[in-house]
């Protein structure tokens, strides 16, 4: 394994806080046993704060020239050209992300062997703000229903900025336009059954102050937060995966769990994603019965 040199290890990426650089590589490198297994063999984009979290940060999705050999890299298509993006393998390359100032990775929903062939369908509710969150659990719990009665495992996970995630593993026997079509119908069933709670509303001013139930992750080239990454917002809340019962606890929070607190969750409970790949259901008969949820 390399070793990861930090410079600056004292800079302040958490200003609030007082979270260094050097408390983000150690985070990362203390949870990569538990997060690598949800990212890797996944191209990663990266959200990049040179400044901290106080000054404006980007999406980094080109791997710097100067990263090091050891760090896996894949380049991919894109329009007019290709990119190359980091790929993390291992508990080393988490940290020199932290290294570089980069807080939060992202991760699409295939792996690299299949680009076109989702293993992951992902529902997010996105709500404008806290006092949504009741209907944001209401929503998760509809959406897991929705998904055991089509034949899927889902699972829960806090974004660790306003909303949940619902995500169901599935085997890579369907393209991206039909898992995005699958969630369509999830989402337009979800809709039918509280419009006065959900939409599917884009535009923030087409919403009408309800959630909106995002399905767009589920298309090429997107991506979705990647398990127990870091925000960068006050506290560095991170997302993390959830169980089922813990929708039921009326203290539950979408940043509920920060870089400083995870640990301990991790060790009293481990992780309730632990089985997601194991989870993974065809898609096929699913389709047709979210299609017939959906009207």
């Amino acid at each position: 394994m390399a070793r990861v040199e930090l410079t600056h290890p004292d800079k302040v990426l958490f200003g609030k806080d007082e979270i260094t650089k050097a408390d983000l590589a150690a985070y990362y490198g203390a949870v990569a046993e538990t997060m690598l297994p949800h990212i890797r063999d996944r191209p990663l984009s990266l959200q990049v704060f040179p400044g901290g979290i106080g000054r404006p940060g980007h999406f980094m999705k080109q791997i710097p020239a100067y990263f090091p050999d050891w760090v896996a890299r894949v380049e991919l298509p894109k329009r007019g050209g290709t990119v190359t993006h980091v790929v993390a393998q291992n508990a080393d390359t988490l940290r020199i992300l932290a290294q570089h100032n980069a807080i939060t990775p992202h991760v699409p929903t295939a792996r690299l062997d299949r680009p076109d062939r989702p293993d992951r369908l992902v529902v997010d509710f996105d709500p404008e703000g806290e006092r949504d969150w009741p209907d944001v659990v209401d929503g998760a719990r509809r959406a897991a229903g929705l998904l055991r009665e089509a034949g899927l495992e889902p699972f829960a996970m806090t974004t660790g900025s306003r909303g949940l995630h619902v995500v169901a593993p599935l085997r890579r026997e369907a393209s991206y336009e039909d898992v995005r079509a699958m969630a369509g119908d999830l989402a337009a069933a979800l809709v039918e059954a509280r419009p006065e709670a959900f939409t599917t509303a884009f535009k923030k001013d087409e919403r009408g102050g309800r959630i909106f139930v995002d399905v767009l992750r589920n298309r090429p080239a997107q991506t979705v937060v990647a398990p127990y990454a870091v925000r960068a917002r006050d506290g560095a809340p991170v997302a993390t995966p959830l169980r089922w019962e813990e929708l039921e606890d009326p203290a539950l929070r979408p940043r509920a769990w920060t870089l400083r607190t995870i640990a301990e969750r991790l060790e009293r409970g481990g992780d309730p994603w632990a089985r997601i790949g194991a989870a993974a259901a065809s898609p096929r008969s699913a389709a047709r019965r979210l299609a017939a949820a959906a009207g």
